[in-house]
């Protein structure tokens, strides 16, 4: 079985591939660091008013609950950290996940479903325009996420993870990948674990700006996203 990644070079899903380090590893890091840090001090001066509005939104529609959601995820070599996000469903969200685990539109160790009753109308709005994802620019600034990268995966989804699948934490993990600009949620798991260890060997300024670029292009008419 294969697909097309956005870079347009084919994946072959189930072939072993293994990580090999890059011969220019430390001055690479340097650089995505640096413009990790500039674009998401950028993005959060210039988004203050989208912050202001979601939150708003967000309080309107329940003002009981937080603006804001953390949830811990796993990140380089399995080290916890905890991940902002806009809250986009109910209060106690997380207690009501045991019910609908089944239900999942996507295959793997890992859990989507694009009717998620826990979701609220602003909580859809912003999962659609992928505006929920914004506070993890801070997660970028303290340095437990990259703009690209693997996504961070949850402690029970590692839990089933394949000693192959675990090769997805051998790097910082990211607010956007070659995953949400190659079909999104009309991934499955395995070939997203795949477009992530090719992602890993070939990783690189130019093709961190390319999937950044395709993000962007991807949030504005994007039917993917839930």
């Amino acid at each position: 079985m294969s697909s097309m990644n956005p870079l347009n070079k084919t994946v072959d899903v189930g072939k072993p591939l293994p990580i090999t380090p890059r011969k220019d590893r430390m001055l690479y890091l340097w650089a995505k660091r640096t413009l990790d840090i500039s674009l998401s001090l950028i993005g959060l001066i210039f988004l203050c008013p989208v912050f202001l509005a979601v939150a708003l939104l967000i309080k309107l529609e329940d003002p009981k609950g937080s603006v804001f959601f953390s949830q811990v995820r796993v990140g380089r070599g399995g080290a916890p950290f905890k991940m902002y996000k806009f809250r986009s469903m109910v209060s106690g969200a997380e207690l009501m996940l045991g019910n609908l685990i089944q239900q999942s539109d996507v295959t793997g160790a890992m859990f989507k479903m694009k009717n998620d009753p826990r979701v609220t109308r602003v909580g859809r709005f912003i999962r659609k325009t992928s505006m929920d994802e914004l506070p993890q620019l801070v997660n970028v600034l303290k340095g437990n996420m990259s703009l690209v990268g693997p996504r961070p995966p949850l402690p029970r989804e590692v839990g089933d993870y394949t000693s192959y699948d675990m090769q997805r934490l051998l790097v910082v993990p990211g607010c956007t990948g070659l995953w949400q600009v190659s079909g999104r949620n009309h991934v499955g798991f395995q070939e997203m674990v795949e477009l992530d260890l090719k992602y890993i060997n070939e990783q690189s300024i130019w093709m961190d700006m390319i999937i950044i670029c395709k993000t962007v292009k991807v949030l504005f008419g994007a039917d993917n996203a839930y």
